[in-house]
């Protein structure tokens, strides 16, 4: 079931669920409006030009309050607000259309598992012919809450737990 204003504004009152810095207008009626954070991360030039599953990967991280997004290219970034979900919530992120129709590819997996806690990492791909200016603090998505049929056996507690900033792929990890 997918949870409305009136649900996620209950579990906010009463630290359920955490989401921080948020603003009453970013509560929308069956979601919650989600901003762009200050960091974008992307990837380094490799010296064999190859990217693979089992070594670490390079990233140069910027802090900035505008980043442009030149044609084709990927960049990863971060939400502003830090999130806590409990074991029995999951959420699913969603980029604005609007965005989208300006070429703006967003995504993040699409998927919030419960029991994670940190900011979200987004990956960002510019799929238009033009330049786009990301602004920080700007609305990037929404988070859709859905109620478990009860709480996880195993919550969230993976290699990106509690993370802050663009955080780069850790698919070396894996076992």
């Amino acid at each position: 079931m997918i949870l409305s204003d009136k649900a996620i504004m209950s579990l906010l009152k009463e630290g359920t669920l955490s989401i921080s810095p948020l603003q009453d207008d970013q509560i929308q009626p069956a979601s919650v409006d989600i901003r762009l954070g200050n960091t974008f991360s992307v990837v380094e030039d490799s010296s064999a030009g190859i990217l693979n599953f089992t070594d670490k990967i390079a990233y140069k991280e910027i802090h900035a309050e505008t980043y442009l997004l030149l044609p084709g290219q990927f960049v990863l970034a971060t939400t502003k607000e830090y999130i806590s979900l409990p074991d029995d919530l999951t959420a699913f992120v969603e980029g604005r259309s609007s965005l989208g129709r300006m070429g703006l590819f967003i995504q993040n997996a699409g998927w919030v598992d419960p029991g994670f806690s940190g900011e979200i990492t987004l990956e960002l791909f510019n799929a238009n012919r033009c330049a786009i200016e990301l602004q920080a603090g700007r609305r990037i998505g929404q988070l859709v809450f859905a109620q478990m049929d009860q709480a996880a056996l195993k919550p969230y507690c993976g290699k990106y737990q509690g993370q802050r900033g663009a955080t780069g792929s850790k698919v070396y990890l894996d076992k």
